[in-house]
């Protein structure tokens, strides 16, 4: 193997696989402290890519801060679901908790998908570039900018992200809750504060992850389906609930699909993918770095 196509596809593949981690993160925060299986995480990666277009191309902010808006717009959409929809549903659902949620949010992302398409159409949104230029990471390699910013900001949003969750007291209060919510509400914890946050900021990583590819990944109602999935596989190979593990989730899943594209061709990244699932499920039920997931009210 020529060591430097090696090395650009080894580049290629650790770009792709950060913001496929910051997909999982955000939803396997969700599902660890509140056990809802959020099949509308990509509607809110779709906010953030509208919220990015509005503010750069309309507004003419600049990149950074159309970014920023993007997920703190995500965010808030994100906090006003959990109030208005999750909230109210967890006061009701007792056993059927789990069923409930993921039903409301396979409802939720078509809402959201026909309400954007019916508001702002079918074409595309997109911009030609963030950043002009190009990173040279290697003699006779180079990436584009937009890439290498976005990977940038994938990597520092993960990071912000853990040390928020390690070092302050909210971020113990949300660990506090998944790993027991009962314990937790005995201690003072407000449990529907939390739940609110913890849903926010998994869409906010989300909407972020959609506004820093809108160079690369145009806005549209369904552009979220794929991240979607990316972001359910990457969560399912390491263990649903895993935060920390889903960086390395989205790493091998990015190396992985960019060697399969580039050696046996397009599609046939989709197919390893499912491949290695059935392998993990059939082996490592848990995932790779999971244990067994409790239901909500068991814990």
């Amino acid at each position: 193997m020529n060591l430097s196509v090696f090395a650009d596809l080894l580049s290629t593949g650790v770009l792709r696989g950060g913001l496929y981690a910051l997909m999982g993160v955000g939803l396997a925060l969700t599902f660890g402290v509140m056990n809802i299986c959020n099949f509308a995480h990509g509607e809110f990666y779709m906010i953030g890519a509208y919220v990015a277009y509005f503010a750069f191309v309309v507004f003419g902010l600049n990149p950074i801060l159309s970014i920023l808006l993007a997920s703190l717009g995500a965010f808030v959409a994100g906090a006003i679901v959990e109030r208005l929809i999750f909230n109210p549903l967890r006061k009701r659902s007792k056993e059927s908790w789990v069923m409930n949620a993921f039903l409301v949010t396979a409802g939720l992302s078509i809402i959201l998908q026909n309400s954007v398409q019916m508001i702002f159409g079918t074409r595309y949104k997109g911009v030609s570039q963030y950043f002009s230029g190009f990173v040279h990471v290697a003699p006779g390699m180079a990436i584009s900018t937009d890439r290498a910013m976005a990977f940038v900001i994938a990597v520092l949003a993960i990071a912000a992200f853990w040390i928020f969750l390690q070092r302050t007291d909210t971020g113990r209060a949300i660990r506090a809750v998944a790993q027991d919510e009962r314990g937790a509400s005995l201690v003072g914890i407000n449990l529907p504060n939390i739940h609110t946050l913890t849903f926010a900021l998994g869409c906010m990583l989300a909407g972020l992850g959609g506004a820093s590819l809108l160079s690369l990944s145009p806005a549209y109602p369904t552009s979220g389906t794929r991240p979607t999935i990316t972001a359910w596989f990457v969560v399912t190979i390491i263990g649903l609930g895993n935060t920390g593990a889903a960086i390395v989730g989205g790493l091998i899943v990015g190396i992985l699909q960019t060697f399969v594209f580039f050696y046996v061709g397009n599609g046939w990244q989709d197919l390893v993918d499912l491949l290695l699932l059935i392998v993990l499920i059939w082996f490592k039920p848990a995932g790779l770095f999971g244990t067994p997931v409790k239901g909500i009210l068991e814990r």
